[in-house]
Order: C-alpha cells, then sequence, then structure tokens
C-alpha cells in the first residue's frame, strides 16, 4: 500500500500560506510516499497569456526583472514544500505543468535565446528530483490518471470523465467537484476536481472585476493498495479558513 499527496493550482507568490501551512503539517502527519503538483504552481503575471493582448509588447529590459522576480517567488514557495517532503523521506515526486506555468514555455518561443526560462529549467525540477509532465500530459498511476485540467465548464468533472473516459484527478478550476459514471460491464469511473492553493481574496483577483466564484482550499489523499488491479481511495480535504480534518486529526494554521 502506497500513499499520496495531490496538491492543486498554488499560483505562487499569490498563495494562500495558511493554506499551504495546513497542507505541509499534513504531508507531516501521512508521510506519503507520493507526492503530486497538479500545477499552476506560479501565477506568472509578467508572461501572461492576457496581460499584452491586443497590446504592444514591452521591450525585454522591461519586462526580465517582473519575470526574475516571480521566478524567485515561485522558487522559495517549492523550496518550503520540498523541505517538508525530504523530512518524511517522499521521493517520488511529480510535477504536472499547468497553462499559467506554460506561459513561461511561450515566452521563451518568442525569445528562444532565453531558453533557461522554461518553466522546466528556471524552476530546476530534474534537479529538484521530480518527473516532469507536460502541461496536461496524463500521469497515471495503478487505474487513476492526473492531469492540470482541460476543461471549465459548468459541470467540468463531468466533462472530464466523458472526454478521458478514465479515472481522473485534476486541478485547474479552483473547486471541488466530483462526478462517476457506472457501466455494466466495466464497471465504476470517477473524476475528481482538487480546489486550489490560491489566495482567493477580492484584491489578488481583481481580473475578477467583483464576481463571486465558487473556489474551494483543498487537497487530495490517494492510497494505491492491491498493485496488481491498481485499486485506489480518493480522499478530498476540503481546507476551511485555515483548517482542516485529517484522519480525526485537527490541523490549523
Amino acid at each position: 500500500m502506497k500513499r499520496a499527496v495531490v496538491i492543486p493550482d498554488q499560483h505562487f507568490p499569490i498563495v494562500d500560506f495558511k493554506a499551504l501551512e495546513v497542507v505541509l503539517k499534513a504531508i507531516d502527519l501521512i508521510k506519503p510516499e507520493i507526492f503530486i503538483n497538479l500545477g499552476d504552481v506560479g501565477e506568472f503575471e509578467s508572461v501572461s497569456a492576457w496581460k499584452y493582448k491586443g497590446k504592444k509588447l514591452p521591450q525585454l529590459e522591461y519586462q526580465l526583472p517582473m519575470i526574475d522576480a516571480e521566478i524567485e517567488a515561485v522558487n522559495d514557495g517549492i523550496d518550503i514544500i520540498d523541505e517538508v517532503l525530504e523530512g518524511v523521506g517522499c521521493e517520488e515526486k511529480y510535477i504536472l505543468a499547468g497553462n499559467h506555468d506554460e506561459w513561461l514555455d511561450a515566452f521563451v518561443e518568442k525569445y528562444p535565446y532565453m531558453k533557461d526560462y522554461t518553466f522546466r529549467k528556471a524552476c530546476s525540477w530534474d534537479q529538484r528530483g521530480y518527473k516532469y509532465y507536460e502541461y496536461n500530459k496524463p500521469l497515471k498511476i495503478g487505474k487513476l490518471n492526473f492531469i492540470h485540467g482541460a476543461y471549465a465548464t459548468v459541470y467540468h468533472a463531468k466533462k472530464h470523465l466523458e472526454a478521458y473516459g478514465s479515472n481522473i484527478i485534476y486541478g485547474h478550476v479552483h473547486d471541488i467537484q466530483r462526478h462517476t459514471l457506472t457501466k455494466l460491464d466495466s464497471g465504476t469511473i470517477g473524476a475528481w476536481s482538487m480546489g486550489c492553493l490560491k489566495d482567493m481574496s477580492r484584491e489578488k483577483n481583481r481580473w475578477l472585476r467583483g464576481r463571486l466564484h465558487n473556489w474551494n482550499h483543498a487537497f487530495g489523499i490517494v492510497t494505491f493498495f492491491d498493485k496488481p488491479k491498481g485499486n485506489f481511495q480518493v480522499e478530498t480535504i476540503e481546507i476551511v479558513n485555515g483548517q482542516a480534518t485529517v484522519w480525526g486529526e485537527l490541523i490549523s494554521a
């Protein structure tokens, strides 16, 4: 039997540090053998696909200090997570690049000589011991798949399950959903949306222009058992105002 901790969108430096602290304390309690980061590790506003849409791009000398500052903040956040993972002896680590993370790669496509600025290189994922998965390339463990997330419809769990036709965990949409489908011959499959760890405040999300959202702070625990059959159990742990319960224990930031 093996356990995995799965974390959704952090958006460093716009992370909710109380939610993150709960996750770190949970990792210390769970002591997982596997860690899966579902991506959107960074906000990367400086290279956002929307920031300069329809506008003239600024000079590279103007853009670079902002990009460097964001990359530094993202690496600082990853360092915090890695320190806890190292402390519990978790060595099987996966990173699934998100759409925000991919903005760095799009930046490098515009400036090919800035090749060290790809998400993979800028965050030193290989050196950190992570297995790197490109944006929405599925990671499969047993009978369960993991991606960053491909759809943001109202019933996105149903959409992911119908599109991929297999058990799947994802982030991207920042809220919690689950959808299951049972077929007579092949049994039940499910899709789980894992919420986010982003600061959900109005001040940090001005792009919403005051619109309400249904985001949730959360993370996942997956227990893999009966390896020959690839069976698993998914627990979605919601974090409420910097608190969560894991296996009957209250964890507070």
